[in-house]
């Protein structure tokens, strides 16, 4: 009697969908194989990030506090990188040493505008996390890129200022090393996982 039942649910359920108004028709991509045609999707790879095995609650704390400050301080890192390449590729159209310097102050005030308050409003630990993100997406420590655009004197006065709050501009990104927490949370992030 189920069997009969479900069976009379099914082929009512059938019919109703031929008979539906929805004349909405999706056209998929197909590869003929032996014969047959198949449809042909591309589907996006999928990660799979085991869980995070913590010993004691304070670990679990510590990492859900970097999870908090690399939210935060990546979209920053990403644009630094963006940002970088676009300066850099009208840089190397000018050749007035003048007119590059006029471009990288209004570049700068540009930015200090527009991220100025944000950047400053970090804490200790996400300026940390920022200058680690900068060089993984630009592959340079950020010492060397002002280096770069402001010169070595303006480069030395930075890397001492930043040395006297406890920063290091000279730092680098080391994804298999002591930088993996990171690494593996900013994966996460690309991958839509958290």
């Amino acid at each position: 009697m189920r069997i009969s039942l479900l069976s009379f649910l099914f082929i009512c359920s059938f019919q109703l969908s031929l008979f539906s108004q929805d004349t909405t028709r999706i056209t998929l991509p197909v590869k003929i194989v032996k014969g047959d045609t198949l449809p042909a999707v591309d589907l996006n790879g999928v990660t799979i990030f085991p869980p995070g095995r913590f010993e004691t609650r304070r670990e679990a704390v510590r990492y859900d506090r970097l999870v908090y400050n690399i939210k935060i301080v990546y979209p920053y890192a990403k644009l630094a990188g963006f940002k970088l390449k676009q300066i850099k590729a009208v840089l190397d159209t000018i050749t007035n040493d003048k007119k590059r310097k006029a471009f990288l102050r209004k570049s700068e005030k540009e930015l200090d505008a527009q991220f100025g308050d944000q950047i400053r409003d970090l804490t200790f630990s996400q300026g940390k996390i920022l200058i680690k993100l900068i060089y993984r997406e630009t592959g340079s420590s950020t010492f060397v890129i002002v280096k770069e655009l402001k010169g070595g004197f303006n480069a030395f006065i930075w890397q001492t200022l930043a040395r006297i709050f406890g920063y290091d501009l000279k730092t680098i990104y080391n994804p298999k090393g002591e930088d993996e927490p990171i690494e593996r949370v900013v994966q996460m992030i690309d991958a839509g996982a958290i």
